[in-house]
């Protein structure tokens, strides 16, 4: 099983900034896909930004230009750093990945807890 542990959420007035961090664990020996998705309240959880192992980058309209995703595949860490932060981008931040246990082993998935983002004077 692969466990993720997030940090890096809080509370940032209107134009400030904040990283994610997102840390894999466990057994697996394969990682691609690793992302970020937020769930505003009331609504459905949409996808930020994704980052696969061969560099291909995903992200949202509304981030682009703001946000940057990055991994560090030695350490099974992915991160967003999220600039010029708006209040439209309040939400809880799961991050996600998609691993393999065994080469010959379907791909799985994994949440993360969620770290709360809150934008506002």
């Amino acid at each position: 099983q692969v466990q993720l542990v997030e940090s890096g959420g809080g509370l940032v007035p209107p134009g400030g900034s904040l990283r994610l961090s997102c840390a894999a664990s466990g057994s697996f020996v394969r990682m691609d896909a690793m992302g970020w998705y937020r769930q505003a309240a009331g609504k459905e959880r949409e996808l930020v930004a994704r980052i696969f192992s061969g560099g291909t980058i995903n992200y949202a309209e509304s981030v682009k230009g703001r946000f940057t995703i990055s991994r560090d595949n030695a350490k099974n860490t992915v991160y967003l750093q999220m600039n010029n932060l708006k209040p439209e981008d309040t939400a809880v931040y799961y991050c996600s990945t998609e691993w393999q246990r065994y080469s010959i082993s379907p791909w799985s998935s994994t949440w993360g807890q969620g770290t709360h983002v809150t934008v506002s004077s």
